[in-house]
């Protein structure tokens, strides 16, 4: 599908990411895993290939099949779907980086299975997520993720598989001589950006739209972040609020896949930082077991604005690294329930632990669930001294 030129060229892509994603450079001998889905096999053996030449040690690691994840959460036991291998803890406390490459064979292949047991496997792995996040806040650890294309995702997206690739290539700046040159500029360009946001004095963040009307409380201590290295392609700047502050309405007028099930239309209404009702034109009860996973998946987690200038992506990928980083007319708004972000602490990190995350008002769950809205809308911030800036307006930061 890829020309060997474009693996190459999405590998040391990759690469790049994983670089910019982490503090301090990667040295000969650190540990990176490659988890792959099957079908991005190409590109797996085309990474595997640059890290041999980057002199860091791959461990290679194949996701589960369509029919291995039917298997397993449709006839595992509590103890089977809970059970964690023991080399996974020591792996995780020792590897110095993760390059993910999406590419599911199937998007609605568990759509028969009760999401409470998809539920039970992310909460007994959680631990493994913090581990990486703790190591990630000491620099000895980085991350980055990208996509495959797939018959699937392609048929999902009402597309050709050919015209799918041809997106990703053109989202990826793999049409371009230098991909990692093209990236640097719009590091550098949404750097102004957040340099903006971080010295504005925000007490309140207010969304409007057609259909949303959504307050979102940054919090203390807080940074903008974006274009870090981390998925590819990113054009995204967000930050990890405070979920004690989070009222009013959200809608999500863009379709979301999500542990093979597909859904519509989310509706969800806060109140003093937690859904209080959630609904969907399709997959409502999956919406409400995925909040009803733990005690921070109805929360905020993340708040994030994309400046369609940035983005490439004008299209419905369906797959979240796509769609929450899209451009089209009006650029997006998205939220997470679910996980916080701790890198947008803007503290020293080494001294962000559970009890100040806590305090501070970063959620903490085992799920993170992106929900797009496309709609043109408005943003405004409430200053600290109770003046309004208008920060973000069909689709551009106005920052300038």
């Amino acid at each position: 599908m890829f020309t060997p030129e474009e693996l190459k060229k999405y590998a040391q892509t990759l690469w790049w990411g994983l670089e910019t994603a982490r503090t301090r450079p990667y040295e000969k001998g650190d540990m990176v895993m490659l988890r792959y889905d099957l079908d991005a096999l190409p590109l797996a053996e085309a990474m595997f290939d640059l890290l041999m030449d980057k002199g860091v040690i791959p461990v290679p690691r194949a996701n589960l099949s369509t029919e291995m994840e039917k298997s397993f959460y449709g006839k595992g036991d509590d103890r089977q779907i809970e059970t964690v291998p023991p080399g996974d803890k020591p792996l995780m406390e020792n590897l110095n980086g993760v390059i993910s490459l999406i590419a599911p064979a199937s998007l609605t292949h568990l759509k028969d299975v009760d999401p409470a047991r998809l539920g039970k496997a992310a909460v007994s792995r959680k631990f493994l997520r913090e581990i990486m996040e703790g190591r990630e806040q000491s620099g000895d650890f980085a991350w980055t993720l990208c996509m495959y294309p797939t018959q699937a995702l392609a048929d999902s997206a009402s597309m050709s598989l050919e015209e799918y690739k041809q997106e990703i290539v053109n989202a990826c700046f793999l049409d371009k001589e230098d991909p990692e040159a093209e990236w640097n500029v719009i590091f550098e360009q949404t750097l102004k950006v957040k340099q903006w946001l971080n010295e504005l004095p925000i007490r309140r963040i207010r969304v409007k739209s057609e259909s949303t009307d959504l307050v979102v409380t940054p919090g203390e201590k807080r940074r903008w972040l974006g274009v870090s290295g981390h998925n590819l392609p990113s054009f995204e700047i967000f930050t990890s609020p405070d979920w004690h502050g989070t009222e009013g309405v959200y809608y999500a007028d863009q379709p979301s896949f999500r542990s093979g099930n597909y859904v519509k239309g989310v509706r969800l209404t806060f109140k003093d930082g937690r859904v209080v009702e959630s609904d969907a034109e399709e997959g409502a009860e999956f919406v409400a077991k995925q909040l009803a996973m733990d005690e921070g998946a109805p929360q905020l987690g993340e708040f994030s604005l994309t400046d369609r200038r940035f983005s490439r992506i004008g299209k419905f990928m369906a797959n979240t690294l796509f769609d929450e980083n899209f451009g089209g007319e009006y650029g997006n708004c998205h939220v997470a329930v679910g996980a916080s972000y701790a890198d947008t602490y803007a503290g020293d990190q080494s001294e962000l632990d559970q009890n100040l995350k806590k305090q501070l008002g970063f959620n903490d769950s085992a799920l993170h669930w992106d929900l797009v809205n496309t709609e043109p809308k408005t943003v405004t911030a409430e200053l600290e001294d109770g003046s309004e800036v208008l920060i973000y307006e069909n689709g551009e930061f106005k920052h300038e």
